[in-house]
């Protein structure tokens, strides 16, 4: 469990070092996205080991059918970071998609993961993208919303968001976590 911590200690700190800490951030310039990127890269890392290593201690029992509801939100979740990239219409309503993505992904995996290893690097995760958008939206005025995007980029956002999800359930299989149920 320590690693899980220590995992979502970097993550946190990697994310939230320009909004906690700007004067800092701003003084190591260009070399700091680097020190960002290692720390975001150590904290998954540590998450996975600490993820994989710890026992299982069970709190709850998720019944079988949110199985199905986890993998719908997660289509959703997956849609919602291609639709930020590609400036889709939901991000006209949606003010941060990347992060609502990540905290749908997180709600999806603690529906189905009754174990306390889960709801810490699950919970924790969504609890950092809760903060992130606390402080995005204290820091930054509302942007205008992007242009409407065309119909292309709305069916690349959903085909390659079903792309992506086919081959992530495919690895978690190769990993030995069912995603079907």
């Amino acid at each position: 469990m320590t690693l899980i911590v220590l995992g979502l200690a970097l993550w946190w700190a990697a994310h939230l070092w320009k909004r906690l800490a700007p004067a800092s951030r701003a003084r190591v310039g260009d070399p700091g996205k680097g020190i960002v990127a290692v720390g975001v890269l150590a904290g998954v890392v540590l998450m996975v080991m600490g993820y994989r290593g710890v026992g299982h201690v069970d709190l709850w029992y998720p019944p079988r059918f949110l199985v199905h509801v986890n993998n719908l939100l997660m289509l959703f979740a997956f849609y919602l970071y291609a639709a930020s990239g590609m400036k889709t219409r939901i991000t006209g309503v949606i003010r941060h998609p990347q992060l609502t993505a990540v905290k749908t992904w997180a709600v999806a995996h603690l529906l189905v993961n009754g174990d306390l290893a889960s709801v810490v690097l699950f919970g924790g995760l969504l609890a950092w993208a809760v903060v992130e958008v606390i402080l995005i939206n204290r820091a930054e005025p509302r942007p205008a919303p992007p242009a409407p995007a065309s119909m292309g980029k709305e069916a690349g956002a959903v085909i390659g968001a079903v792309v992506v999800m086919g081959v992530v359930m495919l690895i978690h299989n190769w990993l030995g976590v069912p995603p079907w149920g």
